[in-house]
């Protein structure tokens, strides 16, 4: 009888390993897809959340330091000053320009900027040239007036942008920037007991999207219209065909006009309709080229706008609010009811 001995270890059959298919590699590729296809929207929506509230930081910031202003000062800032120039008559009084948010500086992290300006010269002298005392100081970007939804870049060469721009008001008068039935507007000196309408019920600051320098695309959130007449109305803001190219949305946190540190309620937020800005070119010295707008709140982020009240609360105000109470929301005695929530 044959003796029948165990194979040797090296006699025995070795097993194979067994591998993907590419049938089973490509769904496992497709399902990893799907999955980061499901994802991804969570994972930017949060990103968002998250920008959206260091957005209201921001304005909540803002707002403090427009309260401890009219804490030292006993009234707000002005929107934008216009005066005369002692060392050129000829220079038009509206070129001072020095916005609110410059006013404030020095109640933020920014008191070094400011601290660097002189004011006792205008932002723009007579031939649209800035200022030598001060090209160099406007140029600072400033973290805490940019918007961490946009773009947070320079939009103009010689200034830092903004993103924060005073209320002044519901944009009556054909968005004159003279005394407005808002807080804030040319040489503005507005108390806190001015505002009949309560602090809680009165906007401060809200956001306003930055432009983008050269674009053809009319896009209504990055681009404007403008009209060399003043004071505007629907029907010559509807048919201006020019929109402004050369100095987008908020491109200079220092000047005070309808283009950068200033805005209305004329729309509403993030509104279809193209702001429209007109800048006269005629008159005498006192009112050259003042700058009218009808000017909205707008934002980078989906379904509405940050607005920051006059008692200091900031609130996310959506597109679909009522254009009367979005209006009443910019006055300081209009006597309007405010809906709380919107």
């Amino acid at each position: 009888m044959r003796n029948c001995s165990p194979l040797s270890p090296s006699a025995r059959p070795i097993a194979r390993a067994r591998g993907f298919s590419l049938v089973e590699l490509l769904v496992v590729i497709a399902i990893i897809g799907i999955l980061i296809g499901l994802l991804l929207p969570t994972l930017q929506a949060a990103r968002e959340s998250s920008r959206r509230m260091a957005c209201a930081s921001n304005l909540r910031q803002i707002g403090l330091a427009t309260q401890n202003y009219q804490g030292t000062m006993g009234r707000f800032p002005p929107g934008s000053i216009s005066h005369a120039y002692a060392d050129d008559a000829n220079n038009p009084w509206t070129f001072y320009r020095w916005s609110a948010l410059v006013s404030i500086s020095p109640y933020i992290e920014n008191s070094v900027a400011f601290n660097a300006m002189d004011l006792s010269v205008p932002l723009y002298g007579s031939s649209f040239q800035i200022m030598p005392a001060n090209a160099g100081i406007v140029k600072q970007m400033v973290p805490i007036f940019l918007c961490p939804s946009d773009q947070r870049q320079r939009v103009n060469a010689n200034f830092g942008p903004t993103n924060y721009a005073a209320c002044a008001g519901s944009g009556a008068g054909g968005g004159t920037p003279n005394d407005t039935d808002g807080i804030f507007y040319i040489n503005s000196q507005t108390t806190q007991g001015n505002i009949v309408d309560g602090t809680s019920s009165t906007a401060l600051f809200s956001e306003s999207t930055l432009g983008v320098p050269g674009t053809t695309s009319h896009d209504v959130q990055k681009e404007y219209k403008t009209i060399l007449f003043a004071p505007l109305s629907d029907a010559l803001c509807s048919g201006a065909n020019v929109w402004n190219l050369s100095d987008p949305r908020g491109f200079a946190w220092v000047n005070g006009e309808y283009r950068c540190a200033l805005y209305n309620h004329y729309y509403t937020p993030n509104s279809t309709t193209p702001d429209c800005i007109g800048e006269p070119a005629g008159g005498s010295v006192q009112t050259r080229y003042t700058p009218y707008g009808w000017r909205a709140a707008r934002s980078m982020h989906p379904g509405g706008v940050n607005v920051v009240m006059a008692d200091g609360a900031v609130r996310f105000t959506t597109n679909e609010i009522d254009p009367v109470t979005w209006k009443a929301m910019s006055t300081i005695r209009g006597g309007e009811p405010i809906i709380a929530g919107n």
